[in-house]
């Protein structure tokens, strides 16, 4: 679905052929990743989809089942790919990683090194982010799912910018290979401080570094290690929260002694102190908390590279 040319920007192809990956989206909280097969078909609640149907619609279209029941086929974009990849590992989801892209300072042509690769969300967003030009170097010490990343980057079309690895880069460290040539590194490990020294040598001068954790103990002892080759040491906590926005119908209330505001009132009644309550039918657009607002994800702690 990403076509990579190196001389020219990264670019999508807006139809959808035989062999695509598209996001089937019911509703925002059900969504799902789906190979088009010109002889397959997607059953679901609505009714029944024919993928051959598909082929040859523009990303975003709307399809109608047999039962007349409808769908939206989208594009597989890093952010909607992070709702519905195989969770192997616990994720970052868009709230940090669109904070990480930006205090790594991660644009297109840098070279980033990650560890470990876990599931590979936050993967597909540092390879948009570097693209054309630039790569990114993923590590997991879990060979199999090193493994499924590795197919889920193929799937998603961004092979050609990331390459995954197996190494133990606690225990060995980043391939001397990439010594002063990486831009930003980005760690997500249970003892980040293993990893920080090796971390200093992959990078340039004035690069960063990214370390997530979930305690705050693991905070400061990756700090305490930084001092040694790290300015700037900065830890941040990203918290979100989403709102549900939909229409419905409510109530205006006016309370005065006369009338009204230019609207005939529905219901009049009279309040104690004399005042005339009126009601109001009114259709309006109401915005309240979502329930499935996340709290803590984890520290977020960004430094620039002395040497």
């Amino acid at each position: 679905m990403l076509s990579i040319d190196t001389t020219r920007k990264l670019s999508f192809n807006r139809s959808i052929s035989n062999g695509d990956l598209v996001i089937v989206y019911e509703r925002h909280d059900n969504m799902k990743a789906v190979t088009v097969s010109e002889g397959s078909v997607l059953q679901n609640r609505f009714g029944v989809f024919k993928h051959a149907d598909w082929i040859g619609k523009s990303f975003g279209s709307k399809v109608f089942s047999n039962k007349g029941g409808f769908v939206y086929l989208l594009a597989p974009t890093p952010e909607l790919w992070t709702l519905v990849l195989s969770h192997r590992t616990q994720i970052l989801y868009i709230a940090d990683i669109s904070f990480v892209v930006m205090y790594l300072e991660i644009v297109p042509g840098c070279v980033v090194l990650e560890s470990g690769t876990g599931s590979g969300s936050l993967s597909t967003s540092l390879a948009r982010a570097v693209a054309p030009t630039g790569h990114v170097y993923t590590f997991d010490f879990h060979e199999q799912r090193a493994e499924s990343a590795r197919d889920d980057f193929e799937r998603i079309g961004l092979s050609s910018l990331v390459t995954v690895g197996v190494r133990d880069i606690q225990g060995e460290g980043f391939p001397e290979e990439f010594a002063g040539l990486a831009d930003a590194v980005f760690l997500d490990l249970p003892q980040p401080w293993l990893a920080i020294p090796s971390a200093a040598k992959m990078l340039r001068h004035d690069g960063t570094l990214c370390s997530f954790s979930p305690c705050i103990e693991q905070v400061q002892r990756s700090c305490e290690t930084m001092q040694s080759n790290f300015t700037d040491i900065r830890t941040f906590e990203v918290l979100l929260r989403t709102y549900e926005v939909r229409e419905g119908k409510t109530e205006s209330k006016e309370i005065n002694g006369n009338g009204s505001n230019g609207s005939l009132p529905c219901k009049r009644r009279q309040c104690s102190d004399g005042a005339n309550l009126l009601s109001y039918p009114n259709s309006s657009v109401m915005a309240r908390p979502s329930g499935e607002a996340r709290g803590h994800t984890g520290y977020l702690t960004f430094a620039r590279c002395l040497s």
